[in-house]
């Protein structure tokens, strides 16, 4: 050992060529110099029997290198599919360095049929995990790939298990055809003996894709790139498989929490914002309960390092959360291993009561990540001993160098990390027992060049988590269940963050004598649905299906509500299927401000389940939001007493204390349900309120365009209804409506359809420029065949045009600039003047994918625009809904012409 750097020389051997380098591997943390013993020898580990006793299962991969760069192939953890053959599952007999080891997983995949072009098995393992008795490892494994097959014909990830006392391995899928239904991985062990997995099954999510009268497939996350991964359990014997979760991107690395609950890794990817990522949650085993549990604005809290996720949460002896902090992408398979305080915490500098603090610590700070190199080298994976001494197994690699002149690898100083005379040299990750209260770590599978050492577990007894029985509904809930709906319970749309955002105070805009509805802000709430979008063996469309963006994908409407007087909803929602909400104006518009943010991350309640919220949330404020135990109180305590209405309401609709008006409502009445049509009715007013305020509908059935409903769902709305608004069938059609008016000084009859004024040509075909800059007529556009050109043209800058001489041209104006060489001065035309730089004009666009409210189009409709009356109140709602949910061209993929 170097007395100077404190650096200890290790032999690493490289297996291909049967040669040996020397590198230098940094044994001591910090700053503190190498303690004796840090490399023992067995001798020395004989008084520990938690090292000693134990065996430890790990995995063994080949470094895998692009053929045409030489560079690491780097991993994407955004894609749990991803295969790097040649890994190896093996077991030694206790966690010391000398321990036997022997291959466990191999002897699946025997026969020549498993082995490559050059004699070779290569397979793939991953993600183990330890039975509670330490009996048995259960752990998801891929078989080689098959020559020349298509992906989808390719194996697919299943979970497996290896009992150590009986030696046996054994898929937990016993069926082929089962097996090779859905790529399992992630699998762990909860209290009472099933399993939970993530997967691509989506078996519930399949089962509503048929009721929707769509095919059987599995969605794409929302970027696209593979199935979903979302959580799943199972009998120990592969049968009874059930999804529990349904998000849209993957929900990945369950672990069951000693209280019995699943805390995993759930990717928030919905619409495309700035704070998606990779976040914790947690569910109970039966699906209910699901709620964010901590990390949504905390990417950013590892320094230097760009958009870190919270991946494979385990336990640690402390009771925090222990986490693997990466960017989902990496070349050197780097993590910051950090414990977490999620009882605590809800954010890195925020606890669940809004102060802040500290809530996350690296187990060893400074360590390299994300190709940030230091001297303390850097971590790929983490495992704890959960024995009381703060030990844990990790993945481990020294830093190091590759000296550009002579092509060897030396090890990290200062001074190198600093010279342009070295480069990165690719990781040698071995497996080390690290030590937090000693600062030491000692090897337990010294490093080989070209391989990595990764995911090892000590097959350790260990407590049984608490048992969360199945969630049982009686009454209003139970009937729902049945039916297949949850129940959404909102105290108030106008508690923003704890704050009563009401201009008099909630209790006031409750009283109907005090707030009549048309006062009232906040009229109704819509249910909105992701589309599961097919993979293109199922479905092969162009990317212009989805119109002006896709940052919404497709979406369907589940049906609208009223919001009561105070602001609060109480709506049974089709059960198992994601959904967000919008809160809207009188008019059926999602509301700007606050009030109109998207909903950005996906709801879900399971059949019977009712989802409790206090209000919304202002993406900008720090406040805590999602989770049960975290934020403010809810500023609405509803009733202020028992047996008596609210204030000058309807006296049969009485109150117990506390409840807000939905509440009474849905126990005197009924839970509402969603409807397809927007509808008001007075229900509320007592007799103290006179006039009664009128009740109005925006009704389907009275659009004389098709409706986007089906003619079953137009007569009974269901959990499997849905609203599926498509431009060329629900929204274009209205534009050539027959529309007639009597012009009031004339009193001649005027033709007001859309097309007669919103067209390129006159009623003798002659050219002119359409009213408005805005032609509405049929046909393709010319800048995307695949979109008529009205869409394009209420979507999309245009330019403004003119008819000069009868021919229909873009206007062009002087910039100001004109035509100059490449040494800046003025080109001169053949009279010797400058020549001026001629440009068009742009219109902006009338419509905008942010929604109705965001779109001029509706002003010239209003009271007093030019164009009142000319739409219907429904049409007018039709236009809003679209755009409120995206604009999207389409909004089912099978409407979409195939590719």
């Amino acid at each position: 050992m170097s007395s100077e750097t404190g650096f200890v020389t290790l032999e690493i051997r490289s297996p291909n060529l049967n040669i040996c380098r020397s590198a230098r591997l940094a044994i001591a943390l910090g700053s503190l110099a190498v303690l004796s013993g840090c490399l023992s020898s067995s001798d020395s580990q004989q008084a520990d029997p938690v090292v000693v006793e134990n065996p430890v299962a790990y995995v063994e991969r080949a470094l895998l290198f692009d053929e045409n760069t030489g560079a690491l192939v780097e991993d994407n953890l955004a894609d749990p599919t991803a295969f790097r053959p040649g890994a190896r599952l093996l077991l030694k007999a206790s966690a010391t360095a000398d321990a036997e080891t022997r291959d466990i997983a191999s002897r699946a995949f025997a026969g020549p049929e498993f082995l490559d072009d050059n004699g070779q098995l290569r397979y793939d393992v991953k993600d183990l995990h330890v039975s509670h008795d330490g009996v048995r490892l259960l752990f998801a494994m891929r078989a080689p790939e098959i020559e020349d097959a298509d992906d989808e014909d390719q194996p697919t990830w299943n979970i497996w298990e290896y009992d150590v006392s009986t030696d046996a391995l054994r898929r937990i899928i016993d069926s082929d055809v089962t097996a090779r239904a859905g790529q399992d991985v992630a699998p762990a062990y909860l209290p009472d003996g099933r399993i939970v997995f993530s997967s691509t099954r989506q078996r519930i999510s399949k089962a509503i894709l048929l009721d929707e009268g769509k095919p059987q497939y599995s969605g794409l996350d929302e970027e696209g790139d593979s199935p979903a991964f979302v959580l799943h359990v199972m009998d120990d014997d592969g049968q009874n498989i059930e999804q529990i979760t349904f998000n849209q991107s993957h929900d990945l690395d369950p672990l069951v929490a000693d209280d019995g609950t699943i805390v995993f890794s759930r990717w928030d990817n919905a619409g495309q914002t700035r704070n998606n990522g990779v976040n914790l949650y947690r569910v109970n085993p039966d699906g209910t309960g699901l709620s964010y549990l901590y990390g949504r604005h905390s990417h950013d809290s590892v320094p230097e390092a760009n958009g870190i996720q919270y991946l494979q949460p385990r336990k640690s002896d402390s009771g925090n959360l222990l986490v693997q902090l990466r960017p989902f992408e990496s070349d050197d398979y780097a993590s910051v291993l950090a414990e977490v305080d999620v009882e605590q915490f809800v954010e890195a500098n925020l606890r669940i009561d809004g102060t802040e603090g500290t809530g996350q610590q690296p187990l060893v700070p400074g360590v390299g990540l994300d190709g940030q190199l230091s001297l303390k080298g850097s971590y790929a994976s983490v495992s704890p001993l959960l024995d009381g001494t703060n030990r844990y197994l990790v993945s481990w690699t020294p830093c190091r160098l590759r000296e550009v002149a002579t092509d060897r690898i030396v090890n990290c100083t200062e001074d190198r990390l600093q010279s342009e005379e070295y480069q990165p040299a690719e990781p040698v990750y071995g497996l080390w027992l690290l030590d937090i209260n000693s600062e030491t770590q000692r090897p337990v599978v010294p490093p080989v060049e070209g391989v990595q050492f990764d995911e090892a577990v000590l097959m350790k007894e260990r407590p049984l988590e608490g048992f969360i029985p199945e969630s049982q509904f009686a009454g209003p809930e139970g009937t729902l269940k049945d039916a297949g709906y949850g129940v959404l319970h909102i105290r108030s749309v106008y508690d923003i963050d704890g704050v009563d955002t009401t201009p008099a105070g909630i209790d006031v805009m409750a009283d109907p004598l005090q707030t009549p509805p048309e006062d009232r802000p906040a009229r109704f709430l819509r249910l909105e649905k992701p589309v599961a979008i097919p993979d293109e063996n199922i479905r092969d469309f162009d990317n212009s299906a989805f119109g002006r963006s896709r940052a919404q994908l497709m979406r369907e409407i589940l049906g609208y509500v009223p919001i009561e007087p105070d602001g609060s909803v109480k709506v049974a929602v089709p059960a198992n299927v994601a959904f967000a909400i919008s809160i809207l104006d009188e008019q059926g518009q999602r509301m700007d401000g606050v009030l109109g943010n998207r909903h950005q991350n996906w709801l879900t309640v399971r059949p019977g389940e009712t989802l409790e919220c206090s209000g919304c949330h202002d993406p900008g404020n720090p406040e805590p939001h999602g989770r049960p135990d975290a934020g403010p109180e809810s500023a609405w305590s509803g009733a202020v007493t028992t047996g008596r209405p609210f204030p000058n309401t309807d006296p049969s609709l009485y109150a117990d204390m506390g409840e807000t008006m939905a509440e009474v409502f849905a126990r005197v009445n009924e839970i509402r349900r969603p409807t397809p049509d927007v509808i008001y009715a007075d229900e509320w007013s007592g007799a103290e309120v006179d006039p009664k305020p009128e009740s109005f509908t925006y009704a389907y059935a009275d659009l004389e365009t098709p409706r986007p409903i089906s003619e079953v769902c137009a007569t009974q709305w269901a959990p499997n209804c849905r609203i599926v608004i498509n431009y060329e069938q629900h929204i274009h059609p209205l534009w050539s409506v027959n529309r007639e008016e009597l012009d009031p000084v004339s009193m001649d009859v005027i033709d007001a359809t859309c097309t007669s004024c919103h067209t390129d040509t006159d009623a003798v075909d002659a050219q002119q420029v359409p009213a408005g800059q805005l032609d509405l007529t049929d046909g393709p556009s010319p800048d995307e065949p695949l979109h008529f050109n009205a869409y394009r043209e209420l979507l999309f800058p245009d330019n403004e045009q003119e008819l000069p001489n009868g021919a229909l041209i873009d206007v062009l104006v002087d910039s100001g600039e004109v035509l100059e060489d490449e040494e800046g001065n003025p080109i001169l035309d053949a009279n010797g003047d400058v020549q001026p730089i001629m440009v068009t004009v742009t219109v902006q666009p009338s419509m905008s994918v942010n929604g109705a409210r965001f779109s001029s189009f509706f002003d010239v409709f209003a009271e007093g625009g030019t164009h009142e009356d000319r739409l219907t109140p429904a049409e007018l709602r039709l236009i809003a809904e679209w755009l409120d949910v995206g604009g999207q061209y389409f909004n089912n993929p099978f409407d979409a012409p195939e590719d």
